[in-house]
C-alpha cells in the first residue's frame, strides 16, 4: 500500500513541476508566469505551434494568440519594431492604427492591421507588451475587417506578471 502511495505522491510531484500550465486565468512554465483576464465560454483551446496559448471563437470567427519570451528581445527594442518582427513573413501589410496604453503598470502597444500570408487576407490587433526582461504578444486574428471582441479586451486587460511564489 504505501508503494502505491508513493508512486501516486511522485507521479503528482512531477507532473506540478513539468511543462506549462493554464488553468483558465493564471499560465505557469519554468520562470513564465502570468494572469489574463477571463476566459470566455465560447472560446475552445487550440493547439498551436510557436505561441503558449491559443483558442478559436467560433462564434465571431477569430483565433486568439498569445505568446510570451524572457531574455530574447533587448529592453531597448522599440514596441513598434517588436510589434514589425511578427509580420517579417506577411506581405501588403496596411497598419489602420497604432496607439499606446497601459498595461499592468508599464506602455503596451495596440496595433490595427491587416496583411497577406500566402496570398489569404487577415486582420489582426495586436497588443505588444514588455516588462522584466520578458516581451507578450496578444493576438486577434480574423478574415475581414472585424474589430476585436470586448472579450479579448477585457482577457488582454487582465494581464498581470506573477512571480513564482504568487497564485
Amino acid at each position: 500500500m504505501l508503494g502505491r502511495s508513493s508512486c501516486l505522491f511522485v507521479g503528482l510531484f512531477l507532473v506540478a513541476c513539468g511543462g506549462a500550465a493554464f488553468d483558465g486565468q493564471v499560465y505557469r512554465d519554468g520562470d513564465l508566469a502570468f494572469r489574463v483576464g477571463p476566459r470566455p465560454a465560447n472560446w475552445r483551446a487550440l493547439q498551436a505551434e510557436n505561441t503558449l496559448m491559443a483558442f478559436r471563437d467560433d462564434r465571431d470567427g477569430a483565433t486568439v494568440a498569445v505568446n510570451g519570451r524572457c531574455g530574447k528581445d533587448g529592453d531597448d527594442v522599440p514596441l513598434e519594431a517588436l510589434t514589425h518582427h511578427l509580420f517579417l513573413h506577411f506581405t501588403e501589410r496596411k497598419v489602420e492604427s497604432q496607439e499606446r496604453l497601459s498595461l499592468d503598470g508599464r506602455d503596451a502597444l495596440r496595433t490595427v492591421l491587416s496583411a497577406k500570408l500566402d496570398g489569404v487576407s487577415k486582420h489582426f490587433v495586436v497588443i505588444v507588451l514588455k516588462k522584466d526582461g520578458c516581451v507578450y504578444d496578444f493576438l486577434h486574428i480574423s478574415g475581414g475587417e472585424q474589430a476585436a471582441s470586448d472579450e479579448f479586451e477585457g482577457f488582454v486587460r487582465g494581464f498581470a506578471t506573477l512571480s513564482r511564489v504568487e497564485e
